[in-house]
């Protein structure tokens, strides 16, 4: 139990350098970009990070699905992303490469919660299957249970698997 309490300290710590040093305030209603700067949320980024550093990795978006709206920002320190332990990462990311999961997720967000919902959809295997992949999901982080039988995609995770998508393209 200290383990995790230490863990959730470290978290908390983190939280509050980044709120501090990428600023909490969120943009005014209805704030548009300035016209034509097309790097303005890089020009913000870099008037918020030091100099001195190697930079800094930010990802931003606003979501709306159905009746739920999501806002994320997310930035850290190039330095901290090139020290952690990647090799950590590899079951998320693992989650994410198999076009059934990847189908799954998509038509979750698309309002299709129901595991019997999902399992009418052709081409995504037995009941058996459809489960295994909606643990290996969940177990991730990229799915949550939100009711007996019915899955959502947790709101923190939203546009960062949009983002990865998006990095995904060429």
């Amino acid at each position: 139990m200290a383990e995790i309490e230490e863990r959730l300290s470290a978290l908390e710590a983190q939280v509050a350098a980044l709120t501090e040093r990428f600023g909490a305030e969120p943009p005014p209603a209805g704030a548009t970009t300035p016209a034509g700067d097309v790097f303005w949320a890089l020009n913000g980024l870099k008037q918020r990070i030091p100099s001195e550093g190697s930079g800094a990795v930010l990802y931003t978006g606003t979501v709306r699905l159905d009746d739920q709206h999501y806002d994320w920002q997310y930035g850290r320190v190039v330095d901290d992303v090139l020290a952690g332990n990647w090799t950590e990462l590899a079951g998320v990311l693992t989650a994410l490469a198999h076009p059934v999961r990847l189908r799954l997720l998509r038509e979750i967000l698309g309002g299709r919660h129901g595991t019997g919902e999902l399992a009418e959809i052709e081409g995504l295997g037995t009941t058996g299957q459809l489960h295994h992949h909606l643990r290996q999901l969940t177990a991730a982080g990229w799915l949550h249970s939100a009711g007996r039988g019915h899955y959502a995609v947790p709101a923190e995770r939203v546009v960062p698997l949009l983002a990865i998508l998006t990095a995904a393209r060429r």
